[in-house]
């Protein structure tokens, strides 16, 4: 993980922003979803994961309440997708006791200044 607070961000075509954990509701999968489907119509996509959707990121998930599936598999296809820009807050991070040895993936952890500076240099940006 690395941490870049001022850093030159290279928009991409879509921004996808999760804030929800992967059990409980269908936002993070629907988030994941759509970024997929856009990758595969050529689109350039970019997530970033706030709040509890960091949580999509943490290895050995188990399954939810009730049998719930997890996303491990939606996350395991990023990379075939070629979404590789990948960005967590770094307040998420902290505020849950995370470190970088948790997450699957690697990705480049921001502060809020470089968070506000990736939404607002994004044409198109979805929020789930």
């Amino acid at each position: 993980m690395t941490t870049h607070p001022s850093f030159d961000i290279e928009p991409q075509d879509l921004l996808v922003v999760l804030r929800h954990p992967p059990h409980g509701t269908q936002w993070l999968r629907e988030g994941l979803d759509v970024a997929l489907v856009a990758a595969a119509f050529g689109q350039r996509v970019g997530l970033l994961f706030q709040g509890d959707g960091i949580f999509a990121l943490l290895k050995d998930q188990q399954a939810g309440a009730l049998g719930q599936k997890g996303t491990h598999s939606q996350i395991a296809m990023l990379e075939m997708y070629d979404i590789e820009a990948l960005w967590v807050s770094e307040a998420a991070l902290a505020e849950r006791g995370l470190a970088r040895e948790d997450l699957m993936l690697p990705t480049t952890s921001l502060n809020a200044e470089a968070v506000a500076k990736l939404l607002r240099c994004h044409p198109h940006t979805l929020i789930f």
